[in-house]
């Protein structure tokens, strides 16, 4: 079988470099998608991927440019792993409205161009793969963080959408969902509630971690493992499914 084309977004590092590396590892050729150069060329460096393609995954002139090129580079996508996202902390009443947007644009509207390119050429081989990296956000509330939240339970409508729509070809579209993990997601997080409290960095992660059963954050690879799984060849009757990679926060 010829080796799978597989697109990475957010791939530059923490979760989506770890998720390229174990895919580069299982013989696929990996393209890594971020925003930037430097550390996207260190992960093709590192071996941890084939190629990269640069763009915001907000802007969607950027997005489709990236995606043909990656497409040029490399062939047709085979597989689809929508890592990009990100968070704005504040409490509800003092979040802007500009907030919500943000948050869609980052955490759903990108995923969803890319399902919008990647699909046709799927359809025509009957055989794709897309994994949404969505969170536990998406499957239960946190305070402070309600655009995160409502976007995230955005992408997981969006994946059981896709998964009923595109069955029938032979694609799967699924979600991995973690819970707090060892990421840079997690690090400004809690750099942003030591400047607004005062309190000590060691204490906010350990109530991060308390989310958690095990009592500690999830690990990268952790994440990255499941999101292989999915992708798997054997894994096509596993389709619409929101995976929680979170210790046993939730069900």
């Amino acid at each position: 079988m010829r080796a799978r084309h597989v697109l990475v977004t957010g791939g530059s590092k923490d979760i989506g470099r770890e998720i390229a590396r174990k895919m580069t590892l299982s013989g696929d050729i990996v393209t890594v998608l971020g925003r930037s150069d430097a550390l996207l060329e260190a992960a093709v460096n590192a071996g941890e991927a084939h190629h990269y393609v640069v763009a915001d995954i907000t802007c969607e002139k950027e997005l489709d440019d990236a995606f043909h090129t990656a497409v040029a580079k490399a062939g047709a996508i085979d597989v689809l792993i929508n890592n990009a996202g990100g968070s704005a902390s504040a409490r509800f009443a003092d979040m802007t409205m500009d907030a919500f947007v943000q948050a869609f644009r980052l955490n759903v509207l990108g995923a969803a161009r890319l399902c919008q390119l990647a699909l046709p050429s799927m359809v025509e081989r009957k055989d794709g793969r897309i994994v949404n990296v969505a969170s536990t956000a998406a499957l239960r509330g946190y305070t402070y963080v309600s655009p995160y939240v409502t976007a995230k339970h955005a992408l997981l409508g969006l994946t059981r959408s896709l998964a009923l729509e595109y069955a029938r070809h032979d694609i799967t579209v699924n979600a991995v969902c973690p819970g707090f993990t060892e990421s840079d997601l997690v690090r400004d997080s809690v750099e942003r509630i030591v400047k607004k409290s005062g309190r000590p960095a060691d204490d906010i992660r350990t109530e991060f971690a308390r989310f958690n059963p095990r009592g500690r954050l999830n690990s990268v690879e952790e994440v990255a493992v499941a999101v292989a799984f999915l992708c798997g060849r054997e894994a096509g009757a596993i389709n619409g499914i929101a995976l929680p990679v979170a210790g046993g926060e939730v069900g």
